[in-house]
């Protein structure tokens, strides 16, 4: 029979799975990708966040956005991170800064959609 301790190990151990998990992920991305996530976060967080409308995107945010390579990193994307940001926000943040995601990429489970075609005059 499974006991109060069983099970709050057992949480534990789930729990630290999932956070070395992240961590891994992280760094495989460092390792793969150009581009620094841990600056991509500090830089351009605020623009990013779930809440509240798109806003135009720092220089800072900008400059950092530039040095990676946006298409590697959305292969990392995990839940948890999906949790925490939206990735139509991170979209347009990175167009906006000039940068290019193709239509069906990944990132998480969102899919780049196409771009819609140009208005004819």
């Amino acid at each position: 029979m499974m006991t109060i301790r069983h099970l709050a190990f057992a949480m534990l151990v789930l729990s630290s799975t999932i956070l070395v998990f992240e961590k891994v992920s992280g760094i495989s991305a460092q390792l793969e990708c150009k581009g620094s996530l841990s600056g991509i976060v500090s830089q351009c967080q605020a623009f990013v966040k779930k809440e509240g409308p798109q806003i135009l995107p720092s220089d800072a945010c900008c400059e950092t956005l530039k040095a990676a390579d946006i298409p590697c990193l959305c292969k990392y994307i995990t839940p948890v991170i999906q949790s925490q940001i939206s990735i139509e926000k991170a979209i347009y943040v990175v167009k906006t800064c000039g940068g290019t995601v193709p239509p069906g990429t990944k990132c998480g489970s969102y899919t780049v959609p196409p771009s819609p075609p140009p208005l004819m005059a």
